[in-house]
């Protein structure tokens, strides 16, 4: 791509592109190839001045340069993973409506003979007479009432100038609410797209590993326990429960089998599926999620319900308050003023899009909230537990050593180690695949079907010999795998300092993993933080011997740590834990975690952990920092402060409207204009940012 470079400092640099004026997609399309890339903090263009403004990291200007140079407009390459559902656009099409509006009024008030404008009044008026009319049959008391009273006696008043002010202003205040709102969703929409870059593409020799973008429809791809779906589909083969919460909010895992269709954002609980693809990456995506959002009642915080239920127990009450005034002053312009002033439009509207733009908000912190009531769990958690690996560990554990027993070769073990581990998504097993690859190890696939047996370890078949790795439990109590006697020695004196997976074939031990799992610099100072935002009590519940736990659960500063527990009895201490009258967050990353991150008042999954994991949670964050906790607290701890300053400015100024209104300082087109501009600020007070 041709351009120029019209300014630059040492973090930032402007770009103008140099051809005709880019289209929307094709700004959205460099926004998002730019986005990606690691080095780029942040990219905004502007298709009106074909600009493009890029901030970067510290000495990667060159990147900047070359990234943008080798970035071709008319390319349809990246149209699959760019949002096809632009907020550009919403903003342009409600730019266009809202000029058009205020022209056309003009030219009817300047153009118009006064009778065709009569007319006009007349006949838009009859529109909102006929919702109020429908709202009462319906037997609901709602703003629609109030709206068509005012302009009916407006009208019946003869004051047609009246009349057409008060739909101007709502026309206009009903366009400025449609568009924050489907800006608010839509932003927040593209933020919980998935994130898939790899899928496994079953071909005629083995399953291989490719690229997304390289798949197209009629492909097959195996999709594993645990892991998402990530196109829509047939079930070619395979059987598999199938969790579709995200999509349908269905709570049980639903049977799929040969025949199924089967929905991209879904994800395997049990069992092992083949899929044709039906719809390659991106299609219907982004609207199922869209209509999930606006309709799944995950968003609905009890703040939010308590909102809308004061909103409608209101309306009843500024009737009273209209006819009321009327009988004391029989004055129609006072009594106008009033009905022109309620308190439900402001209250239901604020707050709802408060807790969206929150959720947007953290979305930008790379925290993905699935709805506004999970904020309001952590606002007021005061118990908070953690997984220990892959959580409060290092987001990156690292394999130590490998020691080969029963005279194996050493490098072929790690050959069938990473060979079983790379089916499963999680910390450990990233780190033995990122080991063979490191020793530049290949290993293609020599097993047979592949079963995960949660919270312990891997099983498998190689040429007829049963293969599992996994914890000493696993493989020593429940497989009772034997030792040789020249190997016992290897097992008495492992480091504790280290966790170990085990390697074993046909029964027998073949050798031992050693697990480099550092815990996170920054996890003690999170949880320190977490102390002071809020949270009581901090836990951590492990799997590992308690001698790792213990040294681990020292240093990260934690007031209780739990080892050698079974995923269902982390789901049981939080249970307890809520059953006691706790507010409680659950963090962790892993298919074992699973159970406990469905039992919290809110579940938190790392994002480079299980899909399972992911799709069971409530939030997701990413694997780079735990401080993204401490930003969730914090926006959390903001909105509902915010919800709160929210309350006492409606009510505060609607009255005052109102007692200004009786008193005659007020004229209703006057009422109505405060009441519409107060609504907006406050609207627009609530899309900005918390910290």
């Amino acid at each position: 791509m041709k351009c120029r470079i019209i300014h630059e400092s040492s973090l930032r640099i402007r770009f103008k592109i140099e051809k005709p004026l880019i289209t929307i997609q094709q700004a959205d399309i460099l926004l998002y190839y730019l986005e990606e890339k690691s080095y780029v903090k942040q990219a905004v263009v502007y298709e009106r001045t074909n600009d493009v403004v890029v901030f970067f990291k510290n000495g990667q200007k060159d990147a900047v340069i070359s990234a943008i140079s080798k970035f071709d407009l008319n390319s349809d390459s990246l149209t699959d993973n760019a949002s096809q559902n632009s907020g550009r656009l919403i903003t342009r099409q409600f730019q266009e409506k809202f000029v058009g509006n205020i022209t056309l009024a003009v030219a009817r008030q300047l153009f118009l003979p006064l009778p065709l404008r009569i007319l006009y009044t007349v006949l838009k008026s009859t529109g909102y007479i006929i919702k109020g009319i429908k709202s009462l049959i319906n037997g609901k008391l709602e703003v629609e009432v109030l709206d068509a009273i005012s302009i009916g006696v407006s009208v019946i008043r003869r004051d047609f100038s009246t009349a057409g002010s008060i739909m101007f202003l709502l026309g206009l205040g009903s366009l400025l609410e449609e568009w924050t709102h489907k800006k608010s969703i839509n932003d927040l929409a593209r933020t919980m797209s998935l994130n898939i870059d790899k899928v496994w593409l079953k071909t005629d020799g083995a399953d291989v590993l490719v690229p997304v973008s390289s798949i197209k429809s009629k492909d097959l791809i195996v999709v594993n326990m645990g892991n998402v779906i990530p196109f829509d589909g047939i079930v070619y083969s395979g059987e598999a429960m199938v969790n579709q919460a995200s999509l349908t909010g269905e709570s049980v895992p639903v049977a799929k089998r040969e025949g199924a269709y089967i929905y991209a954002g879904t994800v395997i609980e049990e069992g092992e599926l083949i899929i044709s693809v039906d719809a390659e990456a991106g299609s219907g995506r982004y609207d199922r999620i869209v209509k999930m959002i606006e309709e799944s009642e995950k968003l609905k915080s009890d703040t939010e319900d308590r909102a809308s239920n004061l909103a409608d127990k209101l309306v009843p009450y500024s009737l009273l308050g209209t006819a009321f005034t009327y009988l004391l002053t029989r004055n129609i312009q006072k009594t106008l003023s009033v009905l022109m002033v309620d308190f439900s439009c402001a209250l239901k509207f604020s707050i709802p899009l408060a807790v969206l733009s929150a959720m947007k908000e953290a979305g930008r912190y790379k925290a993905t909230v699935k709805g506004g009531k999970y904020l309001e769990a952590i606002a007021y958690a005061d118990t908070i537990v953690f997984d220990k690996t892959g959580t409060l560990t290092h987001a990156c554990p690292t394999v130590e050593k490998v020691i080969a027993c029963a005279g194996q070769n050493e490098r072929q073990m790690i050959k069938i180690a990473a060979c079983l581990e790379e089916h499963f998504p999680h910390s450990v097993a990233n780190a033995v695949v990122a080991y063979a690859k490191k020793l530049n190890i290949s290993h293609r696939e020599m097993h047979s079907h592949v079963e995960y047996v949660v919270a312990h370890g891997i099983a498998s078949t190689i040429k007829e010999e049963k293969v599992i790795i996994g914890s000493y439990h696993f493989v020593f109590e429940d497989e009772h795998t034997e030792i040789a006697p020249e190997d016992s020695e290897i097992i008495e004196n492992l480091n504790p300092q280290y966790s170990h997976l085990f390697l074993a074939i046909a029964g027998k031990l073949v050798a031992v993993i050693y697990i480099s799992d550092p815990l996170r610099d920054e996890a003690a100072e999170v949880i320190a933080e977490l102390k002071r935002l809020g949270i009581k009590k901090t836990v951590m519940i492990t799997g590992d011997n308690i001698k790792t736990a213990e040294a681990a659960a020292k240093k990260a500063g934690v007031d209780e740590f739990y080892a050698g527990v079974l995923p269902e009895d982390k789901a049981a201490f939080i249970e307890k834990e809520r059953n006691s009258g706790k507010t409680v967050i659950m963090v962790g990353d892993g298919i074992n975690d699973s159970p406990a991150l469905s039992a919290a008042s809110c579940g938190i999954a790392i994002g480079n952990g299980a899909a399972i994991a992911k799709e069971i949670s409530d939030i997701t964050i990413t694997a780079e920092s735990l401080n993204e906790l401490i930003t969730l607290k914090k926006i959390a701890n903001r909105l509902i402060d915010r919800i709160n300053s929210n309350y006492r400015f409606i009510m505060s100024f609607n009255t005052a409207l109102i007692l200004f209104g009786t008193s005659g300082i007020l004229s209703p087109t006057s009422s109505a204009l405060l009441h519409n501009i107060s609504t907006l600020g406050i609207s627009v007070k609530s899309m900005t940012d918390l910290i």
